[in-house]
Formats: C-alpha cells, sequence, structure tokens
C-alpha cells in the first residue's frame, strides 16, 4: 500500500463542493487528514445550495432519486446500499442533534423513503429491470422488489405501507416495478449537511467569487502541481490538489477529453398554489418517487418527485442529453454549463424535452397543467461509459480528479469519498478498477444515458430551445 500524501498533515486542497468534493472531504478528516481545504466560487454558507439564489451546480437542487436499481452493476448495487444505511445514520444523527446544521431541527430529514416507481410502456420486463431482480434476490432483497402486474407483490407492497406507489397515474397497463427501499434526498438539505459535518471535523472553506474561485494551477514546471491560485490572486499550496468540479471540470483538467464530457439534463418544476388541493396528493407520504421509459431514448427518459415542502414537483428529462461546445484558449471545442447565472446565460428549456414533459403531463399529471413552471438546465459530467472517474491525471504529479457522476452519483454523497481516500492512499477497492483513467477502446461506444442506458446526444442551438413563453404553461420563470 503505497499513499500519494507524505503525511496526514500534509496540505490538501480539493476544488468543489458538490457531491464529491463534500464526500472526500468527509472521508479524508475522518481518515485523520488535519489539512484539508474546500475552495468554491459559490458562498454556500449563504446560498444553502439553492438554485434560485445563484448555486447553478448539479448538486444544487431541490431532490435527487435514491434507488438501488443498477441492472447486471452488481457493485453499484452494492455500493447504493451502503449509501442507503448511511442516508438512514444522516437522518438520525439530525435527529438526535449529534449532527444538525443551523436551521435543521429534530423534524427534519434527508432521505424520504417513499418508494422508487420504476415505469415502462412495454409489457414485458426490461432487461436491466430483469438483471435488477436477479441481483437483488442475491442480496436477500427480493421481497422489496414489486412487480407491479403481480398481485401478490402489490398486496406485499400494501402490507408494507406502500399502496399509495403501486399506481399513482392511475395508468391503463400498469407495467412496471416498484422498489419499496427507494426514495428520494432533498438535495440541497443535504449539501447543508455535509458541508456542516465536514467543517465539525475540521475541513476548511473558502468561498466567493473572488476567493474561492479557481483561476490556475500553481506549476513547478509543467508536469508538477502544487496547488491552485484563485480569483483574487491568493495561491492555495497543496501536496495533493483534488478536481471536484461538476460540469466545469472537463472544461479545468483538459486531459479529460475524449473521458468525461459536461451535458445538460432538462428539468421543469411546477409550483404547487398555496392551499393547493393537489398538495396532499403529491405529498411524499402519498406519491413515489418515479421514472418513466428511462432507457427508450428520446421520447422517454422522464424521472419526477413528490412535492417539496414549498410545493414544487419536479419532472426531468435525460432521453437526449444536450451539450454547449465552445472554442477555449487551446483551439479545442468543449461543452461548458450554461444556465441562468453564466456569463453567457438563458432561462429557457430545449424544446424536446418541454414536449416530452407535456406529452407525459398531459396524459398522467393533467392537473399540474394550471400550475406556474418554472425550468433550468441541469449540468452534469458525463464519462463515456457513465463510470466515474477517480483518479491521479497521468502524468502529471499532484493532481487527481474526482468527478465524471454521469447523473447517478449524488446517491453516494455519504460513502463515495471513502473510496477516493481509498485511491490517494493505494488501498485495494471493490469499486476503483471501474473508475480508473481510461480510454475508448476501438470496439467500444459511449453511453449516453443513466446506466447502461441508450440516448442521443446534441449539441444546444437557438433553435433547439423553447422560446421564453412557450414552456409548458410559462407564467413564472427562473
Amino acid at each position: 500500500m503505497t499513499s500519494r500524501i507524505s503525511s496526514k498533515s500534509s496540505p490538501i486542497v480539493i476544488v468543489g463542493a458538490g457531491v464529491f468534493g463534500l464526500s472526500t472531504a468527509i472521508h479524508l478528516a475522518q481518515r485523520g487528514y488535519t489539512n484539508v481545504k474546500v475552495l468554491d466560487k459559490q458562498t454556500y454558507h449563504e446560498t444553502e445550495y439553492s438554485y434560485d439564489k445563484g448555486c447553478d451546480a448539479a448538486s444544487a437542487d431541490i431532490n435527487k432519486i435514491i434507488r438501488m436499481a443498477y441492472g447486471s452493476q452488481m457493485e453499484y448495487q452494492t455500493l447504493a446500499l451502503d449509501a442507503l444505511s448511511r442516508w438512514k445514520e444522516w437522518n438520525e444523527e439530525i435527529k438526535t442533534g449529534s449532527t444538525r446544521p443551523p436551521g435543521f431541527t429534530a423534524d427534519d430529514a434527508l432521505f424520504i423513503n417513499n418508494g422508487n416507481l420504476t415505469m415502462f410502456s412495454d409489457s414485458s420486463l426490461p432487461e436491466f429491470e430483469t438483471r435488477t431482480m436477479e441481483n437483488m434476490a442475491k442480496a436477500g432483497l427480493e421481497r422489496s422488489q414489486i412487480v407491479l402486474t403481480k398481485p401478490i407483490d402489490v398486496d406485499r407492497a400494501k402490507t408494507n405501507g406502500f399502496g399509495f406507489a403501486v399506481d399513482p397515474f392511475k395508468r391503463k397497463d400498469n407495467y412496471g416495478i416498484l422498489d419499496i427501499q427507494g426514495g428520494f434526498v432533498y438535495a440541497d438539505k443535504a449539501c447543508r449537511f455535509a458541508l456542516h459535518k465536514a467543517e465539525a471535523l475540521g475541513v476548511q472553506f473558502i468561498s466567493g467569487p473572488k476567493r474561492g474561485l479557481f483561476s490556475g494551477f500553481v506549476r513547478d514546471g509543467e508536469s508538477h502541481i502544487k496547488g491552485v491560485r484563485t480569483a483574487d490572486g491568493t495561491s492555495h499550496s497543496a501536496e495533493l490538489t483534488i478536481m471536484a468540479c461538476g460540469g466545469w471540470t472537463p472544461s479545468l483538467v483538459t486531459q479529460l477529453d475524449h473521458l468525461c464530457e459536461t451535458t445538460a439534463g432538462s428539468v421543469c418544476i411546477f409550483q404547487l398554489p398555496p392551499g393547493s388541493a393537489l398538495w396532499d396528493r403529491f405529498a411524499p407520504e402519498n406519491f413515489p418517487t418515479w421514472t418513466y421509459d428511462i432507457r427508450h431514448g428520446a421520447s422517454g427518459g422522464l424521472y419526477g418527485f413528490a412535492r417539496d415542502t414549498n410545493g414544487a414537483v419536479k419532472i426531468g428529462y435525460r432521453g437526449t442529453k444536450f451539450t454547449n461546445p465552445q472554442t477555449q484558449a487551446d483551439g479545442v471545442s468543449r461543452s461548458i454549463p450554461t444556465t441562468r447565472w453564466t456569463a453567457e446565460s438563458t432561462r429557457q428549456m430545449p424544446l424536446l424535452a418541454a414536449r416530452t414533459i407535456r406529452s407525459f403531463v398531459e396524459k398522467h399529471m393533467p392537473e399540474l397543467l394550471s400550475c406556474e413552471t418554472k425550468n433550468r438546465l441541469c449540468w452534469y459530467t458525463d464519462s463515456f461509459d457513465n463510470h466515474f472517474v477517480v483518479d491521479f491525471v497521468p502524468d502529471v504529479d499532484g493532481l487527481m480528479v474526482a468527478t465524471g457522476g454521469s447523473g447517478h452519483g449524488f446517491k453516494f454523497l455519504p460513502n463515495l469519498g471513502s473510496h477516493v481516500v481509498d485511491r490517494i492512499e493505494g488501498r485495494p477497492s471493490d469499486y476503483l478498477h471501474l473508475w480508473r483513467w481510461r480510454s475508448l477502446g476501438p470496439d467500444q461506444r459511449p453511453y449516453n444515458s443513466i446506466m447502461e442506458g441508450e440516448s442521443s446526444a446534441r449539441s444546444l442551438k437557438h433553435q433547439d430551445l423553447t422560446a421564453d413563453d412557450c414552456l409548458i404553461k410559462q407564467q413564472a420563470r427562473i
């Protein structure tokens, strides 16, 4: 076992306070590293990971899916089950007060177990779901899987308190599987909890558009990174620099060309009015986390949630992923995020995404059509095979990346960092072989969906976007 760090007091700088950065900081501190610093351009202590307050990282969201289903990818199923147990531990830490950030109460929870409903339009069980059920059975969890067309399974769901999640859309042909282990987490709240936990463990956070904004590497020659500079001119020395910048990582670490790409998912939020009769209908205790034809290409790729505490009902689309290629200083075109908050900003959604969401809502959730809506592009970092990238940058000393969440990384916030530290320390792992630095083989083609999926990717152009007033019912925009 050979560590890349000479001592546990050596300076480590993490650029990015999203899922990868927060989780890595927590686990470094828990393993005894005493000189860990996290930099981010966002003032998360004040903005609380709210998109409405200027936070446009993928982690800055209202909710994220917690699912155990990973088809034939047994490693991720095992990792997700471990994460699930840790989410429950974090809920307990809030309840007991052993870890409770400012503004939280004992009644707050991060993980909500309202079930994960996977719906599809075909009567035959897709291969992904078949493999998932086989692997759940191997883990002794077959009773957590509810096949919606099997009365005995449906009865088991009702007995376990998940009757509300069996057919919330009253579909004529109710094809699908319900996992009663799953649900969602409040994403912004989870990040606030993780930041507080890291600080309590001694991690230093430096944030803001000057103090926390990465502006370049501190180098000793071309092949040795000795830290980073921020926009205020400060140099932050580090024996190890970890780039965990989400959708901005591929444009900052250009060695990731052909391994990772920044792509946009499309999100629409329906705002329930105060006192609405829909408040109870879409409450987490009455409505599950769901996906629909998630691996069916451009006409599918939908997912959604129960309302949050403010009455926001979120529906997302990943059937087609969008890129925003821009020529950078080295002459290479790379996709970079464009959001409400970037210099070249947008408040729009791709027309294809809007039409797909609208079609589903008209058919299955028409009561939402009278609600005000707002939308955003959520920028992910996708690897070509949808595996994460947790490794040292080849031929560069002192530089590491923790990235490539590929639209399914958030659920691992409580445990992902443990494996990043394993890589730093040279420990054996059941996962790091999947997350090594790699390149697309001659007989490979990239996946373009959430996991083992198929979907198209296209460049984001003006004609692809909705006009300001044509998304669903565009009464309010962010």
